[in-house]
């Protein structure tokens, strides 16, 4: 029956589109050749490819009637590409027929546009449809259907749930049969999530849940801030799968989601809203019943066991067992165990042997392998950077048995060094099984590193506005100083850094410095040798011939020596310098000792620093991750306790002609990833003055001063004073810091900013932030109040560029300013600026 239905379509088709020649014998099915094959109506397609679509040729034998022109018929259709096809017999000739394919072909697309968008939003849907609208295709309702449905899938993930389009099509002017379609866009407001029900849990807390949901959440503050309440399918996909995994982390492995519904409705404003609901069931609450280990020989299963960290009767958590064998970011897993000791080949699994009362039985299956060496070690794209500077920042060498963290800790270094971009570094390793040895290439992509400094800034009230040329080469080369084809444009490679650097203000501030680092003494050790020149001059602007001239001149010079440490970890760094600086006064009364004012007088600071640091972060420029701790002593000799200088018999600036003090300082920061392009940072800084003796006292330089914008701090150790930024504070004399008293032998500073990057590229980085600081000096521990604070919040906005360095601006409101309470809000505020680095 079905096939005598089948048959009788075909014969309905082939009398509609096909036209047999009337002196015809259709009662009588007969076979004929086709004589010739002619094709009508085709502007765009191939006639010959139309002939042979349709499976027809010159020479072929069909029946007539019966469905084979129908069949061919429907091969044509398949192509989407005509409004209408027939297939016509025009003449017959003996038992040769002479067929007509007839075709009436889709006009061609030969322009598209949107409508109802700004000009970002086209850029990015151009991008998003592009695959699916190319110039010259049939348009065809398919093809434009295709389009429609990518715009609305473009704006649904985007959280635009209502987008309305309609497709408006005009006959093109310029190539006959062909279109224009504009694409009208109204894509609406998005949708939030009003409410997320949870409903079955008994034993988790439904706070605990809704943070499983990263990507989908429901309108509250402050979380809507930061991660925009909108629904999108494949993200609430994914928070599904996520909120399983995490009820499986708790030992619930039975665990589903039972019910869950999506819908949306009107507000009392008229505004829709989406609401999830959500119903799971948790199970029952799995162990870890016996834990045994099979195959392992290298290391005894006690060891194996303190790693796993498991025992019989822990609650089951499979994706934490998952970490500990194979992979632990902290280094806490069984596969780190074996291939940093040369196991390439070592892999592990772990099998489920049975259930007995909610207790899983795990048998933990180890293939350790033979042990692999590492064979060659490669570099690529270095252009401009030497090969040895690379090469001694690697853990990796030839020979040695292979290490994942080595291997890991050797791309970090790379990517610390600041001469290649950090998202182009890349590690290949090709393993030869036969011969157990893998190699090793890092590639690498150079950026500019060197930094051009032509700004104009603030230095502080004493300073005023200076102008600054500077220029700092960090892969500079000394030895290829007399090499004319090293200079690109100057000499570079070796990872040596020199700084040059003028500010002034004309003939009331002039200051030089000039700094030099080897940061591989030898080129065995990281021992990294610095030393630096400096001096300032800084006056009233009176000639020197009058008796109101006044005048600050300090010229200074260190030398330093540091190296990498191997214990705790190699995180850690050393660094010791012995620093001079010769401090000349006249009739400049800035500084204060002992309740006088010294402003006259020759002074000399020599003093021993020495700096224990750690730092983990692997991106300087904008950190996601990682911390880093440093914690400086400055000391100088106890003259007052080796000689007379504490007499009572000289004068004050006689007594502290030689400086003699102990200074600490603790600097934290701290940085973690919250979501793709946002990251916290915590900071703490402290710093403390001390003195020898008691009659003495503190010493009138080296004392600290909070606040403004920190731009002096580039000069503020020339200035004898340690001037740390507070933002939100002009002045740091008038609104913090015991400066009234000559500076402050205390203070405490502490930062938390949101950094949101905006893009990184080699050429440039972007981010804005928000930041809220507090911070506060005291004269001493009689005043000093770690809850006294100084507080401020604020928003700014950074661009790194490689030639000048960091500039930004910020704008803080300074709740603490004295002066000014009891005043109109507005006048808290206060805008400060970075030009080339960031302050202390």
């Amino acid at each position: 029956m079905q096939k005598q239905l089948f048959t009788s379509l075909l014969l309905l088709l082939t009398q509609h589109f096909c036209s047999y020649a009337q002196d015809l014998n259709y009662s009588n099915p007969q076979d004929y050749e086709i004589g010739d094959i002619t094709v009508v109506g085709a502007q765009y397609a191939d006639p010959s490819a139309i002939i042979a679509l349709a499976r027809l040729q010159k020479g072929q034998t069909i029946r007539i009637p019966s469905d084979q022109l129908s069949k061919s018929i429907h091969q044509l259709w398949k192509q989407r590409l005509f409004v209408d096809v027939q297939i016509n017999i025009t003449k017959s000739v003996g038992e040769q027929v002479f067929l007509e394919i007839k075709v009436e072909e889709y006009p061609r697309l030969v322009q598209h546009s949107f409508s109802g968008l700004k000009k970002d939003w086209e850029s990015d849907l151009k991008k998003h449809t592009h695959r699916y609208l190319e110039k010259g295709d049939a348009a065809t309702p398919a093809m434009q259907m295709n389009v429609v449905q990518a715009i609305r899938a473009f704006f649904i993930e985007k959280g635009f749930l209502d987008v309305a389009i309609k497709v408006q099509e005009r006959k093109s002017k310029l190539i006959e049969n062909s279109v224009e379609w504009t694409f009208e866009i109204d894509k609406g407001k998005r949708i939030p999530i009003k409410n997320i029900n949870i409903a079955g849990n008994q034993l988790v807390k439904k706070t605990k849940l809704y943070k499983q949901l990263k990507n989908t959440k429901q309108l509250s503050f402050p979380i809507s801030i930061f991660k925009p309440s909108r629904y999108i399918r494949a993200n609430y996909d994914e928070d599904k799968k996520q909120l399983l995994k995490y009820y499986n982390s708790l030992g619930y492995r039975d665990a589903q989601i039972t019910k869950d519904s999506v819908y949306t409705l009107v507000n009392e404003k008229g505004r829709k809203q989406v609401h999830i609901d959500l119903a799971v069931e948790e199970g029952e609450l799995y162990k870890f019943g016996k834990i045994n280990f099979k195959g392992n020989t290298a290391y005894s299963t006690r060891t194996l066991r303190k790693i796993l960290g498991f025992k019989q009767g822990d609650i089951y958590n499979a994706q934490l067992l998952q970490q500990r064998l194979n992979f632990d970011p902290e280094g806490r897993d069984i596969s780190t165990l074996y291939m940093d000791n040369g196991y390439l080949f070592f892999r592990i699994n772990g099998v489920e042997k049975g259930i007995n009362k909610n207790n899983i039985d795990l048998e933990i299956q180890i293939s350790e392998g033979p042990l692999a060496t590492i064979g060659s070690v490669t570099i690529k794209g270095n252009s401009q950077t030497s090969e040895h500077v690379i090469r001694r920042e690697l853990r990796t060498q030839e020979g040695d048995y292979f290490s994942r963290s080595k291997l890991i800790r050797s791309q970090q270094a790379l990517m610390s060094l600041g001469y290649f971009d950090p998202e182009k570094v890349q590690v290949n390793t090709p393993v030869n099984a036969k011969q157990g040895t893998v190699d090793i290439e890092y590639v690498v992509e150079e950026k500019n590193s060197d930094k051009v400094e032509l700004s104009g800034g603030w230095g502080g009230t004493e300073v005023g506005l200076t102008g600054t040329v500077g220029l700092t080469l960090n892969n500079f080369s000394l030895r290829n100083m007399l090499n004319p084809s090293s200079w690109k444009p100057f000499p570079r490679g070796d990872g040596q850094r020199l700084s040059m650097r003028i500010q002034t203000n004309g003939i009331e501030y002039q200051s030089y410095n000039l700094s030099f680092t080897e940061p591989w003494l030898g080129g065995k050790k990281p021992n990294a040798l610095s030393f630096s020149l400096y001096h300032t001059n800084q006056t009233n602007g009176y000639a020197k011939e009058s008796s109101n001239f006044s005048q600050l001149a300090i010229t200074g010079a260190s030398l330093n020596l540091g190296t990498r440490l191997k214990w705790p970890d190699d995180f850690f760094n050393y660094q010791v310098g012995l620093n001079y600086q010769l401090i000349n006064l006249k009739n400049y009364a800035n500084f204060e000792a002992d309740g006088e004012i010294i402003s006259n007088g020759q002074f000399h600071n020599l003093y021993l620093q020495q700096t224990l640091s750690r730092s983990s972060i692997v991106n300087p420029i904008f950190p996601q991750r990682g911390a880093k701790i440093a914690l400086s002593m400055q000391l100088t000799l106890p003259y007052s306790l080796l000689g007379n200088q504490n007499s009572g018999d000289i004068g004050t600036a006689q007594r502290y002609k030689w400086a003699e003090y102990h200074k600490w300082d603790l600097d934290m920061e701290w940085y973690t990833s919250l979501t793709k392009n946002l990251v916290l940072k915590l900071g703490a800084k402290m710093g403390f003055l001390g003195y020898y003796n008691k009659k003495l006292g503190l010493s009138p330089f080296e004392r600290y001063e909070l606040g403004g914008n920190g731009l002096a701090s580039s000069t503020g150790s020339l200035q004898g004073r340690d001037i740390i930024s507070l933002r939100g504070y002009e002045d740091p004399i008038s609104d913090v810091s015991a400066a009234n008293e000559g500076g402050a032998a205390i203070y405490n500073k502490y930062t938390i900013e949101l950094r949101y990057l905006l893009f990184s590229k080699p050429s440039m980085t972007a981010w804005v932030q928000a930041f809220a600081e507090a911070g506060n000096a005291w004269s001493g521990f009689k005043d000093y109040n770690p809850f006294d604070l100084k507080r401020t919040v604020g928003i700014g906005a950074r661009v790194h560029l490689p030639a000048f360095g960091t500039l930004g601006v910020d704008w803080g409101i300074g709740f603490d300013k004295p002066h000014l309470q009891g005043q109109s809000f507005d006048k808290y505020g206060a805008f400060n600026f970075v030009l080339g680095f960031e302050p202390k």
